[in-house]
């Protein structure tokens, strides 16, 4: 398979392990999941970053008052420690060699996050599953992914979700929302798109780190993105062209 890309991160958020509105781990979501990963693996180096939320929603628990925003933050960390356990398993078990690495301390489950050992991993060919967020409070694991797109030198940020691309409205609510095929950083952020949080899209900006927004569950699609066909949304420095 022809690839346009040496090393990618890919950011996966919490419901992806889950139908929608549920909680907890469902195997169906979870094998979909690893064999796109396992696929796209062999032909390029991947790092994935993944999200919590159908474990723990922290800033949910926040706003409810009973719980400080650090702890509730932290909290939300400990489920992205556990989705990143259960996709490790499942790309083992589809032969492909996985390292969870952790921004905070957890050595009987994870390794620390450490750049150069994580490169090497990849250089390996192992896929490096980041846990933990930044290790943070206050910062988002969209934040963590663009943080470590930038660190770890990828080509691209591919950012997972349940719809196939960034659309000028909310498709959900307006059957005339219109997609773009590409937009820039500023125009994203002038128009208040929700790409990702104003932290992470700053970063990509600043280090020239091009997103794509794509659908995630559509079997597939993540070859497709490597291969340079022109699914989802593009988000770069550049305006788009009419």
């Amino acid at each position: 398979m022809q690839c346009d890309y040496h090393r990618i991160v890919l950011k996966i958020s919490g419901e992806s392990f889950a139908s929608e509105g549920s909680l907890g781990i469902e195997t169906d979501a979870l094998d979909q999941m690893a064999a796109q990963i396992s696929e796209a693996s062999s032909v390029t180096q991947v790092a994935v970053v993944v999200g919590g939320g159908n474990i723990i929603r922290g800033a949910r628990m926040a706003e409810s008052g009973h719980i400080d925003q650090s702890t509730a933050d932290y909290m939300g960390m400990l489920g992205t420690v556990i989705n990143g356990l259960a996709l490790k398993e499942a790309l083992q078990n589809k032969g492909c060699d996985a390292r969870v690495m952790s921004a905070i301390n957890l050595t009987s489950v994870a390794e620390p996050f450490i750049r150069a050992r994580a490169l090497r991993h990849m250089e390996k060919g192992r896929v490096v599953i980041l846990v933990a967020g930044t290790g943070n409070p206050f910062f988002t694991t969209d934040t963590c992914a663009a943080l470590r797109g930038v660190e770890l030198g990828a080509d691209i940020l591919l950012k997972a979700t349940k719809v196939d691309g960034i659309y000028d409205s909310d498709p959900n609510k307006n059957p005339d929302a219109v997609r773009f095929d590409m937009i820039s950083f500023h125009e994203a952020v002038d128009r208040q798109l929700g790409v990702m949080d104003l932290t992470a899209i700053t970063m990509c900006m600043e280090n020239d780190l091009p997103i794509c927004v794509f659908d995630f569950k559509t079997s597939g699609n993540i070859q497709r993105v490597i291969a340079g066909d022109r699914i989802g949304t593009l988000v770069t420095n550049q305006a788009a062209t009419a």
